[in-house]
């Protein structure tokens, strides 16, 4: 069980305060040298007390470490960790604003939050893929569908099956809008996903079926057959461009 801070109550006066508030102290110096990035995917272990004592959640009581991407966590944490290098442990003390908030919802805690965080090891992300040159518009030489469908072979596959609508396929992708914007990509995650081909956008639906596995094609697709030109609701409009790798027909 770990051992409840003697200062859990406030941070000291020799902590380390931030613009945003968070405060941090250094229990053990770390033997490595670069810092993640909010990207990245970080592997802890920590313990998390409230201001009266309470242990609330740690995974050195579980025995076994956490690893997360830096931006899919609290405030305190995306901010803190990235003040820190491998092998180092901090204490953090985190106000309620980069928390959960000053009032207990379902079940989490309250107001500020005390964390002894050991930083195990960094996976840095991968990187971005490249804009394309041609995302603007579909050049001359791309295929073109009946519907409008525009694409471009950018790698040969080494299959000879095509997948049909009812078919799972897992792919790569990268999505961006017409001013190179990148609004999504599994590359970036580094993770491949795996959806029904009849679940997503016509464009992907059509498409993706004129693909074999191995092979990576890119996309123009008009509006009508993505997200429409005005669709709301955070997701993108007008013509997308997609680069899509076609990992594997799932089936």
């Amino acid at each position: 069980m770990p051992e409840t801070p003697a200062d859990v109550a406030a941070a000291p006066a020799a902590a380390t305060t931030t613009a945003s508030g968070l405060a941090s102290t250094v229990l053990k110096k770390g033997s490595g040298s670069k810092k993640p990035a909010a990207t990245d995917t970080v592997t802890v272990h920590y313990s998390g007390w409230t201001t009266d004592g309470k242990l609330f959640d740690s995974s050195v009581k579980r025995g076994e470490p956490s690893s997360f991407p830096l931006n899919g966590v609290i405030k305190g944490w995306t901010e803190g960790l990235q003040l820190m290098v491998e092998g180092e442990k901090r204490r953090f003390w985190i106000p309620g604003k980069l928390a959960y908030g000053d009032a207990a919802v379902g079940g989490r805690p309250a107001g500020t939050l005390v964390f002894d965080v050991e930083l195990l090891s960094i996976k840095e992300a991968p990187k971005p893929p490249a804009v394309p040159a041609d995302v603007a518009a579909a050049p001359n030489d791309a295929e073109k569908t009946a519907s409008g469908l525009a694409s471009k072979v950018l790698t040969k596959g080494s299959g000879a099956i095509h997948p049909k609508a009812s078919d799972q396929v897992k792919v790569h992708y990268s999505g961006w809008t017409t001013d190179g914007k990148l609004f999504d990509s599994s590359v970036s995650r580094g993770q491949p996903i795996v959806f029904g081909l009849n679940q997503v956008i016509a464009g992907w639906t059509e498409g993706v079926q004129l693909m074999v596995e191995g092979e990576t094609r890119r996309f123009w697709i008009p509006a009508k057959l993505g997200y429409g030109e005005n669709p709301g609701g955070g997701r993108p409009g007008g013509l997308l461009v997609f680069d899509v790798e076609l990992i594997q027909i799932v089936k």
